[in-house]
């Protein structure tokens, strides 16, 4: 299945422009042979939406899922997109994945990073969001959650192949580091596909670093987006051609093993 991924320079606080180019990119995709796009962590109200967040929020089921619910029907395509989630009294910082055709499914952030998020937004117990999409299970994180290894590992021992990661990555020493070894390693030590699609530009509040990529199982990068301009990524995710690097690195069916002679 062929994927695309959107690195965005979104508007901070612009729904309609951000929307604008969100659908712009589904339907390059679409042309693409994509049947997938994936965009960045709240690439619909911008990230740097700061206090504007809680003004911005919807339901998935509110105007949010309506609107990309139209974009994918529109281009022939799922999408997914970062939102701000209203439920209730709370806000979280989350990802809404739609065919638009009534496929629907949400992930919510567990880890949120620094002030600015904890500030804004309700933090979620780690989850596994699983779906199955085009003979692929694909699994969701956001940004900071997939610095954690545990959670990758999570999805991987779930049947995970695909982890679609929205973030909004700063520029930075670390951010290069996290962007160009650790997304790799993600992808290597558990044996999935990894997309990592990142902001570009600069707002009011942050400098992202762009470096968007499409990690294999083998450690190696199917695409990868540089650290400045909008790019629009497409790669062919095919799991079977990486059954010799499964072979040699055996760490999920290693690590059951261990746990099941553990519980004996």
């Amino acid at each position: 299945m062929k994927i695309a991924a959107f690195q965005m320079h979104a508007v901070a606080g612009d729904v309609e422009a951000n929307l604008s180019k969100i659908a712009k990119a589904a339907s390059d995709a679409a042309a693409g042979g994509a049947a997938l796009l994936i965009t960045p962590e709240l690439s619909i109200p911008g990230y740097g939406a700061g206090d504007e967040f809680a003004a911005l929020a919807s339901s998935a089921d509110g105007w949010v899922g309506e609107r990309l619910d139209a974009i994918a029907r529109e281009a022939g395509i799922a999408v997914l997109a970062g939102f701000a989630e209203q439920d209730g009294a709370s806000v979280y910082n989350s990802v809404l994945f739609t065919d638009g055709n009534g496929a629907r499914a949400v992930y919510r952030k567990s880890h949120l990073y620094g002030d600015y998020e904890h500030q804004r937004f309700r933090g979620a117990p780690p989850a596994s969001v699983l779906l199955p999409f085009g003979g692929l299970t694909l699994g969701m994180l956001i940004c900071y959650d997939v610095e954690f290894p545990e959670n990758v590992r999570r999805l991987a021992l779930e049947g995970t192949d695909l982890i679609m990661v929205a973030t909004a990555l700063p520029r930075g020493a670390s951010g290069a580091f996290i962007a160009e070894h650790l997304i790799r390693v993600r992808a290597f030590e558990s044996q999935v596909f990894v997309a990592y699609i990142n902001h570009c530009g600069a707002d009011n509040h942050f400098a992202y670093a762009g470096l968007s990529q499409i990690a294999a199982p083998d450690g190696s990068l199917l695409a990868k987006a540089g650290a400045e301009d909008e790019a629009l990524l497409i790669a062919e995710i095919r799991p079977q051609d990486y059954a010799q690097s499964r072979a040699e690195n055996t760490y999920l069916a290693d690590l059951a093993g261990s746990a099941a002679r553990t519980s004996r």
